[in-house]
């Protein structure tokens, strides 16, 4: 079974988005595709099961929050 899903996140301006777009390309690559659009990112994930599904979505949240908490604290 293939699980396809999408996620949206969406900043206060362009440059919070774009940092944290750099910030957490490298770990994604391979995983799921990405696409900045002026304050959003949007994530595209396709996984073979559910499991590795569930597993990406996790990870790319848990790197964000702390790709953002990282930002926060340095403005």
């Amino acid at each position: 079974m293939k699980i396809n899903g999408k996620l949206t996140l969406k900043y206060k301006n362009e440059e919070s988005a774009s940092l944290i777009h750099k910030a957490l390309e490298i770990d994604n690559e391979g995983f799921l595709e990405s696409e900045i659009e002026g304050k959003t990112i949007n994530y595209t994930i396709d996984s073979e099961n559910l499991g590795s599904f569930l597993a990406t979505v996790d990870d790319l949240i848990a790197s964000e929050i702390v790709a953002e908490k990282i930002l926060n604290k340095t403005k």
